[in-house]
């Protein structure tokens, strides 16, 4: 069903990111009627990725300003992921279209299950936003394995991350970014509403993130200083924020992440956790 999008009316920039995208997504675009606009689109097998595409979308961003786009399509190398820029150039993260698809399906009854699955880094104003629209948001381990599972426990069909990693059972199992840019387009061709108003669904929380180098990363968990900080702070938040604690898996580094309406708490009670942290381990 949704090959047969009739795209006429839209004008596209697409961030191939010198990447898988860059021959198949402009084409099936212009076969569907849209005007596209290519940029990063000559891959040398080493410029993949750098400095554009999804994890580099400041070029996208300039350049749908400038053609007067209604939106861009920003893929990643192996295009499995897809972010978008709205048509006042302004990033849709992968928790924004997530949402747009979530109501979209719910509403045409291809929703499976009563909500989806994000993951830890998924923004708090996803949930408010699914939860103010009867819409239940489920959090698995950060990883699309991770969502994959839960969706298939659950018997769902609609997850992601917010890097734009985005699964539809209803089509595959694993992220495609033009399967999702194509359910993306077709939700705006039908409604022929703007992208930055189906993306202003979600109003995003304010995100505010220390690392804290450690000697060793071992026992945080079970620490029971760092635990009640960290209490202490969930309760300060009274449910309208979160805390998440968790190490990097790459470096001795313990990652304290805090969401909430004011910048001003947050940057508090993180400072207060970090101090723990640094106390006890570092």
């Amino acid at each position: 069903e949704e090959l047969g999008v009739d795209l006429s009316a839209l004008k596209i920039v697409v961030d191939a990111a010198h990447g898988a995208a860059y021959q198949v997504a402009p084409e099936i675009l212009q076969r569907l009627g849209a005007e596209v606009t290519v940029i990063n689109a000559t891959p040398t097998g080493t410029n993949i990725n750098v400095d554009c595409g999804s994890t580099h979308p400041q070029m996208l961003q300039q350049t749908v300003k400038e053609a007067k786009a209604d939106l861009g399509l920003a893929f990643d190398g192996d295009a499995d992921r897809l972010l978008a820029v709205d048509d006042k150039g302004q990033v849709v993260d992968g928790d924004r279209i997530m949402a747009i698809l979530a109501l979209w399906q719910k509403e045409k009854g291809l929703l499976k299950g009563n909500g989806l699955v994000a993951t830890a880094m998924s923004n708090m104003g996803l949930e408010v936003a699914l939860k103010e629209r009867g819409l239940e948001l489920v959090r698995a381990q950060v990883g699309d394995r991770y969502v994959l599972e839960e969706l298939q426990r659950r018997g769902w069909n609609l997850g992601g991350e917010q890097s734009g990693h985005i699964i539809n059972l209803n089509h595959n199992t694993t992220g495609d970014g033009l399967s999702t840019a194509l359910q993306l387009l077709n939700v705006l061709a039908e409604k022929r509403q703007p992208l930055s108003e189906l993306a202003a669904v979600v109003k995003h929380f304010p995100q505010l993130m220390i690392n804290v180098p450690v000697k060793t990363k071992d026992g945080w968990q079970k620490n029971e200083h760092i635990e009640a900080a960290v209490t202490k702070a969930e309760q300060a938040l009274h449910s309208r924020g979160r805390v998440l604690v968790r190490p990097s898996g790459t470096e001795p580094v313990i990652r304290v992440m805090v969401e909430g309406e004011d910048e001003a708490t947050l940057k508090n009670l993180a400072d207060k956790i970090a101090a723990a942290i640094k106390e006890q381990l570092g």
